[in-house]
């Protein structure tokens, strides 16, 4: 377990900058314009503010039956409703919801073999997305009218939104091909027959806007998928007296393969027939529809089309890397629970049969305890270390790190036999260990934080895989004493699962990363072909592990040597302990980014490991909670609350075998759920404060953490023969269990 320490004091020359704050406003900006660039992509595919045909309005009065009983293209801009037909023998093709990349061009296509001109209603979100396909519409001779941005009904909005949809739809056409249009048709409308009250409002807004408000003679309802012949015959039915007709297609919005059929067998007939399909504006003799944009308005619609490209691009790509993310969780969850079974496999059994090494006689071994303002829990640690049942000679070695408080005085007046208490000035951590070493006795060092209690056989377990010359250090299982709170459950299950579990797959892998400041046991020969205890790094367990893993040492972990550890009990806390954690993570990283070439796979493994599932995966994880906010308020939230709950299933299977194989009660996991609420979130903002903190060059000061002396009443944890096949009483009262008499 890693602990807080105040830095040695610096001189005034070697101030560094303040730990950054104005990155939180850059953080907020970042979600801001995603949440923006999410609803964007939303609002352009009709799910925000999507509207829908509503009910029948038909009505009376003698406006409307003016409307309904004249020809398909109406102006309603002046005290009366004036409508005009196409001329005979002369048919306008009609074209919505386009432009579409699959089915425009091939539509477009055929039109040119039949040399034909039609009139293209398309929606603002396709030519913006698709502005490539409008300029061809345009460049062959056809017409372009105004369909609205996101195909709203505009009988259904409010006024100021149908002004939005229709000015969006005009900027991203002046953009795309240099032209506004007078035509426009409203969503779900057909025959001018049809018209109720709804539409007949939205028909004056659009009078006021200048627009021709266009209807159809025949609407084919190609949407429905109806048989080609019957979509040509509705079509020919206008037509056996030599009148024109408005005809209405669609050209996106789904399989469009009849539709194109219908068309060809369409224009062929009409050929036959002597009849002219042409653009709406020349069938009923008036001028084009299309006017020249003003460079302003191109400018703008430039800038709507990127800023609507730009969240698809967004969109797609944030669904790229959530399933990615997803399949590399999943992956990591059932590798990481294959390489656990198989290192419990390994490592369970008798002595003989595991093939490790054994000591021909206990060796020595020297405990050293760095501690600094531990007056709350120093009691509690030196005597678990001096009541141990290891059969050899052990010294413990307490170094006063400069305590403000009793810490030393506590430790000495206890009066145990081969306790030594060791008074410096504050120095740090790094330099208190490296006192404690130089003082040590004996080869084998044990290493402990002041607020550590082991059990009797901890130090026993914990130095027998030394008996194996290649190995240099080993991680003993650090257990959370204080779970009674909720934040104390969480940090037992994630030290459960997200730290021993995973220390035994990167002992098979040969990559443990972190020998925890709370239980190690060291190699004296391997400590020093590191080079020491560093103070390079806030992190100097991690960074000591990795320097003496590229030294060719073997690091391994032993699950039998428990050690107890006081655990934050606050938010605030937890937020100190593991912002200095990352810190010195990334310290390490950048330290020993030179393993990664190295010919030991050690580094690749575990640079590349670190790297992505604990830098870059959390500094993506808001997005993560972006999207599913944004899939449970603006979508369909079925899907997201599935894989939450297929996510938390997968988490709930790995913490019950990871508690399983620590012989833990798994009713703890109950607070899993919870967790992804609070504690995932505040773990990835450590990360983004940390990176951030690295990136602008600040340096970190040593956070203390408030210790309340969890074992100093309930005394040291009950001793335990082994773990396998056993289930362990479970911590209770807020503290470790109370030890039982040895025999």
């Amino acid at each position: 377990m890693r602990r807080q320490r105040r830095p040695a004091r610096r001189k005034p020359t070697q101030r560094r900058p303040p730990e950054p704050r104005g990155h939180w406003f850059l953080v907020a900006i970042a979600a801001l314009l995603m949440a923006g660039a999410l609803l964007l992509n939303a609002y352009a595919h009709n799910v925000v503010g999507e509207t829908q045909p509503p009910p029948g309005d038909f009505g009376d009065s003698a406006e409307l039956e003016h409307i309904r009983s004249g020809g398909p293209l109406v102006n309603v801009s002046g005290s009366e409703p004036l409508s005009a037909r196409p001329k005979p023998r002369r048919v306008a093709l009609t074209f919505d919801d386009g432009p579409d990349p699959r089915w425009t061009p091939r539509l477009l296509d055929l039109l040119r073999e039949h040399h034909a001109k039609a009139t293209f209603f398309v929606l603002g979100a396709h030519v913006a997305e698709h502005p490539e396909l409008t300029r061809r519409v345009v460049a062959e001779g056809h017409e372009i009218g105004n369909h609205t941005y996101t195909h709203a009904d505009l009988g259904a909005v409010p006024a100021w939104r149908a002004r939005v949809e229709m000015s969006l739809t005009q900027k991203t056409l002046a953009a795309a091909a240099g032209i506004h249009t007078r035509l426009a048709r409203i969503p779900y409308s057909s025959g001018p027959g049809a018209v109720g009250y709804g539409q007949l409002a939205a028909m004056r807004l659009l009078g006021d806007e200048g627009y021709l408000v266009t209807f159809t003679d025949v609407d084919t309802q190609d949407w429905s998928r109806p048989p080609v012949d019957e979509m040509v015959l509705a079509s020919l039915a206008r037509t056996v007296e030599g009148e024109g007709a408005v005809i209405m297609f669609h050209d996106s919005g789904g399989d469009r393969t009849r539709t194109l059929a219908a068309v060809d067998r369409l224009l062929t007939r009409l050929e036959k027939k002597g009849y002219t399909a042409t653009t709406l504006t020349d069938a009923v003799g008036l001028p084009t529809a299309h006017t020249a944009a003003s460079a302003d308005e191109r400018v703008l619609g430039t800038v709507v089309g990127f800023a609507q490209r730009a969240s698809f691009a967004l969109v797609e790509a944030l669904g790229w890397f959530l399933a990615a993310a997803g399949v590399l969780t999943l992956l990591r969850m059932t590798l990481f629970v294959a390489l656990a079974w198989a290192h419990a496999r390994r490592t369970r059994g008798t002595p003989a049969n595991t093939g490790v090494p054994q000591w021909a006689a206990p060796p020595p071994v020297s405990v050293i305890v760095p501690a600094y303002n531990e007056a709350a829990g120093i009691e509690a640690t030196v005597r678990s270390l001096a009541e141990t049942d290891y059969p050899g000679p052990v010294e413990v070695v307490v170094v006063d790190d400069g305590s403000a408080d009793e810490t030393g005085r506590i430790a000495a007046s206890l009066g145990l036999p081969g306790v030594r208490v060791i008074r410096q000035p504050n120095a740090g951590k790094p330099a208190a260990l490296t006192t404690g070493i130089a003082h040590a006795a004996h080869d084998i060092l044990v290493l402990v934080d002041g607020d550590t209690v082991f059990e009797p056989s901890t130090i026993g377990n914990l130095v027998r895989p030394l008996a194996d010359r290649t190995v240099g250090a080993v991680s003993g299982n650090t257990k959370v004493g204080n779970r009674r709170g909720i934040i104390g459950r969480w940090q037992h299950i994630e030290y459960v699962v997200g730290f021993n579990l995973d220390r035994r797959a990167f002992d098979l892998l040969g990559c443990i990363a972190t020998v925890p400041g709370a239980i190690g046991a060291f190699r004296r020969e391997a400590v020093a072909s590191a080079g020491g205890v560093s103070a390079d790094t806030l992190a100097e367990d991690t960074d000591l592990t990795m320097a003496i893993s590229r030294r060719g040492w073997r690091v391994v972990y032993e699950e039998r040597a428990r050690a107890w550890t006081e655990a934050p009990g606050s938010l605030g806390q937890l937020w100190r302990q593991r912002y200095r954690w990352c810190y010195g993570t990334l310290q390490a990283i950048w330290k020993h980014r030179g393993a990664v070439v190295e010919r030991r796979p050690f580094g690749r493994r575990c640079i590349g490991y670190l790297t992505l599932f604990q830098v870059i995966l959390p500094l993506l994880a808001p997005v993560v909670d972006v999207m599913a906010l944004y899939g449970l308020f603006v979508g369909d939230p079925l899907p997201v609350v599935a894989v939450w709950a297929g996510f938390v299933a997968v988490q709930a299977l790995t913490g019950w075998y990871a508690l399983r194989l620590d012989g833990e009660r798994a009713s703890v996991l109950w607070v899993l759920p919870l967790q992804q609420f609070v504690y995932r979130q505040l773990m990835y903002l450590v990360v983004i404060q940390s990176v951030a903190t690295a990136v602008l060059g600040a340096r970190l000061r040593w956070h203390t953490v408030r210790r309340e002396g969890t074992f100093t009443l309930a005394g040291p944890p009950v001793p335990e023969p082994s773990v396998a096949g056993r289930r362990r009483r479970p911590v209770r009262g807020g503290s470790a269990p109370r030890r039982r008499s040895r025999p």
